[in-house]
Parts: structure tokens; sequence; C-alpha cells
């Protein structure tokens, strides 16, 4: 009886403590996640905080100006438009104001109070990559100035909104008018070839003559904008990489961009360099000159891709079976020529032997330099990339797409 009484206190201990045991551990656990989610929303919060301050410092930085008499003067760079100046321009972010959409957000026409039209890209709410996107944008193009990039005039940051103010692009982006019969037949060899130069100084620009090394990593027709001269104007730096100055190439196992203009150590091994950005406008000089789109084009009787069939023609000296018809009326035989050729070295399946965009400026401005053979371009033997995903918007004013791609 003694040993019974005292296994059943001992028990009735064990179940207290057992009890007081899981309570305690239950309290620890809810404590500790109500600790875990303040400090969460106090970090996101400090982060979102940290992130709009940066915004600030990098669009609006104050310098020292040396006027012409001597005077030190402070210039404010780059301005921010509140949110209700932009829904005023916008008329609330009208339909009818609509110019385009993307996987970043929609563009927008607007009018400032000063009567200038613009084009006001409004970016994904609550997006980290629209914020990503922004920063970059402010970081390189508000520093940048030159004629074949478009002008970034400000931007907007209020609450979840994230706006960029750019000039406004009345003849649209490049994609309109190469793939378009009717509109491209409005347009003369002599125009075409200053577009090819342009995005080539502008790439140069890039490259290799602005303060920054910058790699654009998405060019393609619809990120080349064209002003009321039909200038064309580079656009899009959402996903461009600034190098060092003695960087060359870098990797990245998040691969950004739109196949067909991608270079295929890129889009295979998230290679890219200056020699990227080179390959991109290598097949935009094809599609100018054929009017066909390089993703697009499956003459399987020739060759898989636009890139493969130029060199098929090219090795059989028919070159100029290539070009539209429309264009064989108004143009240059010589520049033609060069035109493919260059665009031909620039899709070079090995990135050494591709052109560089200093070359290619100087190529475009001579008829009396003799450049090498092509070989084989990349994507012409086995190599098509088949499974793929982009953005897909009308061609409209100032479209700025991105498309996100993940390395395989």
């Amino acid at each position: 009886m003694f040993g019974l009484q005292t296994g059943s206190k001992w028990s009735f201990g064990m179940i207290i403590a057992v009890v007081c045991a899981a309570v305690l551990v239950v309290a620890l656990v809810a404590v500790s996640g109500f600790v875990y989610t303040r400090w969460k929303k106090r970090k996101q919060k400090d982060e979102e905080r940290s992130q709009t301050i940066l915004l600030y410092e990098l669009a609006s930085p104050k310098e020292v100006i040396i006027t012409q008499e001597g005077e030190l003067v402070t210039a404010q760079e780059f301005p921010f438009f509140d949110l209700a100046t932009i829904r005023v321009a916008t008329d609330d972010f009208s339909d009818s104001n609509k110019l385009g959409q993307g996987g970043f957000g929609t563009v927008y026409k607007g009018v400032l109070p000063n009567g200038k039209e613009v084009a006001i890209k409004r970016l994904s709410r609550k997006s980290w990559q629209g914020l990503e996107e922004l920063k970059n944008e402010v970081i390189l193009i508000a520093k940048l100035q030159h004629r074949n990039l478009v002008r970034l005039l400000g931007c907007g940051i209020e609450g979840d909104e994230k706006l960029l103010i750019y000039e406004l692009m009345p003849n649209k982006s490049l994609d309109f008018f190469i793939f378009d019969p009717e509109k491209r037949s409005q347009i003369d060899w002599k125009t075409w070839f200053d577009i090819i130069t342009g995005i080539s100084r502008g790439l140069l620009y890039l490259h290799e003559d602005s303060r920054l090394k910058i790699i654009h990593r998405d060019l393609k027709p619809s990120n080349v904008l064209l002003d009321q001269d039909m200038v064309a104007k580079i656009s899009d730096f959402g996903m461009a990489r600034i190098f060092c100055e003695n960087q060359n190439a870098a990797n990245t196992k998040r691969v950004v961009g739109t196949y067909g203009y991608m270079a295929p150590e890129y889009a295979m091994e998230g290679l890219f360099s200056v020699k990227s950005d080179v390959f991109s406008f290598g097949v935009i000089v094809l599609e100018i000159l054929s009017g066909k789109k390089n993703s697009g084009f499956y003459q399987t009787k020739h060759a898989q891709t636009l890139l493969a069939y130029a060199w098929g023609l090219w090795k059989e000296g028919k070159e100029l079976e290539l070009m539209d018809p429309c264009l064989l009326e108004s143009c240059s035989i010589p520049e033609i020529r060069r035109c493919i050729h260059v665009g031909l070295l620039c899709v070079q399946e090995d990135p050494t032997d591709r052109l560089t965009m200093s070359d290619v400026v100087v190529v475009l401005g001579s008829d009396t330099i003799t450049l090498r053979e092509p070989k084989r371009p990349a994507f012409s033997v086995g190599r098509m990339i088949t499974n793929y995903q982009s953005s897909i918007i009308d061609p409209s004013i100032n479209q700025m797409t991105m498309s996100n791609i993940s390395a395989r």
C-alpha cells in the first residue's frame, strides 16, 4: 500500500512538471514569435526608409560648380516630382493616356504644369524588382548625357508609388517600324543607316566614353526609342550593370533579357560583358536590314535563325538577298554590304571574335577599312533556345520593358 501511494504521488508530480514545462515552451514560442514579428516589421520599415533615403541621395546630389566668373555655386541635378503633380499630368493614370505595359509597370503619357509632354513609367507597386529597377535607372541615366540615350527627367517616390519621368519619344520604339511593313516602307535607307549608327554611338558611350562602364543587358528594338527626327535613343537601364574600370566580364545566376537578343554565353552560362551588348546590337542590325525578327525566323529550308540565314547568304556571295526589297530602291550597296558584314561580326559564337563598339563606329563611318571574314554565328547549328519567356506589350511610345529569365 505504501509503495502504491508513493508511486501515485510521484506520477502526479511528473504530470505537474510536464504541464508546466509545456506551458513554458508554448509561452516561449509565443513570445519569440511576437518578438520576431516585431523585429521583422521594424527591419522592413527600416529597409524601406533607408532605401527611400538612398534614392533621394542618389537622385538629387548636391555638387559644386565653378562658374565662368570663378564663383562656387551648388546645383540640384535631378528633380523629384510629387505624386499629386504626376496624377494631374496623367489625368490620374487614365487608360486613355496609357502608352504601354510591361513586366515592371505601365507607361503613361503626361503633360507637366509647364506644358512639356513626358512619358511616365509607373513601376509595379510593392515590387522589389521595381525598386531595384528604379534605383538602377536613377543611378545610371541621371548621370549619363548623350544624344543617343533617352533622357530621364526626374522621378517620384511616395508610399508604394515609384515613378520615372522621361522625355517623350513621339515616334515610339524601333520595333514599331522594323516589323510593320507599312511603317517600314515610309523610311528610306539613309534614316535606317542613321539609326544603326546612332545605336552604335550610344553603346560606345556606355561601354567606353562615359564616367561609368555600363553593360545594358537588355538591348532590343523595343528598348530603342525614336524622337521626332527619328534619332535613335537607347532606353531601359533597369537591368544594366556597372563595371569597374579594369573589369571585363561578370557572372550571374539570374539571367535577364530577351531570348533572340541574348548572347549565347549569357543565355547558357550567365556570363556577360560588353560583348554581350555587341551581340544584341548585331541582331538588331540584321533585323533592320531584313525586316525579319530573329526569334521568329523559322525558314527550315535554309536555316534555323535569321543569323544563320544571313551567314549562309554571305558565304554564297548572295548577301543582298537578305535585304528587304523596299530598301534596295534607296540604299547604297556598299553601305548595305558593310552593315551586313558588321552585323555578322557582332554575332560571332566566341565573344573574342566579335567587334567592339569602337570598331563598329569606325567601320560604319569609313568605306576603306577591310574587315575579316565572319565565322559561323551563334545559334546557327543546334543552339536554338526554344523554351523562353518574354514580356509582351503592344509597340507604343516609350515602351520600356524587361523580360526576366531564370538561368537553366
